[in-house]
């Protein structure tokens, strides 16, 4: 005893100092603000000191990271937004903490529902980030996010999501869950050529 602990942290500590600049000068420039030198400080071979420079570097998000959900909506012929959310509610009704409100769309005339909502709220701060919302979604309406970035001051003039801060085209669904897409795409193809051949055997009886 008698010190040697305290003597022994800081030859750690000297180490880490020292290997850093040894990295430095075996990568060069690419050990810092590219995607090659964040992956080599994110993995086991790092040597010195491996945090990242946020937020001029950040850490890649995996595809099933996720985050405050996103309502999806669908690109139609003629330039109109298809919302794929028929307000069914089954979102609200999973979520823990009950931070989802929905509220319907009727017709003027009849007086029914309309399968789209009139108006759809978030509150991200109570959000859990869960992903029961999407899990249990049957069309595939909300998805989790990758936008982690949220800081605000006024959290009750930023931070309640309305229906039209929640729609994202179904091109950045693509762009962040490649492989989900791809998946859900193919079911929903099987689904409709299913539904097309049921019509087709139906219209010969």
């Amino acid at each position: 005893m008698y010190g040697k602990g305290i003597l022994k942290g800081l030859g750690v500590t000297l180490k880490h100092f020292i290997d850093t600049y040894v990295d430095d000068i075996r990568m060069g420039k690419s050990r810092y603000g590219t995607e090659k030198g964040i992956a080599y400080r994110s993995s086991k071979d790092a040597r010195g000191i491996f945090t990242v420079q946020y937020p001029e570097e950040k850490l890649p998000t995996p595809e099933e990271f996720r985050f405050i959900p996103f309502l999806v909506y669908d690109e139609g012929e003629d330039g109109e937004r298809e919302i794929r959310c028929t307000s069914c509610g089954i979102c609200a009704k999973v979520c823990p903490p009950q931070c989802i409100w929905i509220h319907r769309s009727k017709d003027p005339e009849t007086g029914r529902p309309v399968p789209e909502p009139a108006e759809f709220f978030i509150d991200v701060d109570v959000c859990m980030n869960c992903g029961l919302c999407a899990e249990f979604c049957p069309f595939d309406a909300i998805i989790m996010d990758h936008d982690y970035e949220l800081a605000v001051y006024d959290r009750h003039a930023n931070n309640i999501y309305d229906k039209e801060k929640l729609l994202k085209p179904a091109e950045y669904y693509k762009d962040i869950r490649p492989r989900n897409y791809a998946l859900q795409e193919a079911a929903r193809a099987e689904k409709a050529a299913k539904k097309s051949a049921a019509k087709a055997r139906r219209g010969k009886a």
